[in-house]
């Protein structure tokens, strides 16, 4: 068993939808960032590169931002390779958002989905919490959202 640790966070940026968890979320600004700014997304790879001794999300992804590839989902796909590549599967996966706004509880079901989809493993293997932290943070206070995954492979 193998286990990873990500985080990411952003601050928001210009208008357009927000991109979290591989879906769109309308009335929120997007996160900026040199994709499409996925802190989920981002945290995962994170911790599934993590989990199997690689590089950043950087190391992967700037290389492919600079070919226009920006959808963090095409990101998971290639550590989905590497980590498939050594025999490994996906256990367990716990990722835990904070932030002040928008409201996530309700976009959780559609979130959880697709993770599941990209990491092409069962739903039941997702788990997703949010936070505002009580407002402590910039996170918090709805400057941007951070986001900690907890992943495991066996």
């Amino acid at each position: 068993m193998r286990i990873g640790i990500g985080e990411d966070s952003h601050v928001f940026g210009e208008e357009s939808p927000l991109i979290l968890g591989g879906i769109e979320i309308e009335g929120c600004n997007r996160l900026k960032g040199n994709s499409d700014g996925d802190a989920v997304l981002h945290s995962l790879f994170n911790a599934l590169s993590s989990a199997v001794g690689k590089g950043s999300i950087s190391t992967y992804a700037d290389p492919l931002v600079k070919r226009g590839i920006t959808d963090s989902r095409k990101y998971l796909t290639l550590i989905r390779e590497v980590y498939e590549a050594a025999g490994l599967t996906i256990a367990n996966v716990s990722v835990s958002i904070e932030a002040g706004k928008p409201k996530l509880e309700e976009h959780l079901p559609k979130m959880r989905k697709a993770i599941a989809a990209s990491l092409e493993c069962g739903e039941d293997a997702i788990g997703l919490t949010v936070t505002s932290g009580e407002t402590l943070s910039s996170y918090g206070k709805g400057e941007g959202i951070k986001v900690t995954s907890v992943i495991l492979l066996q």
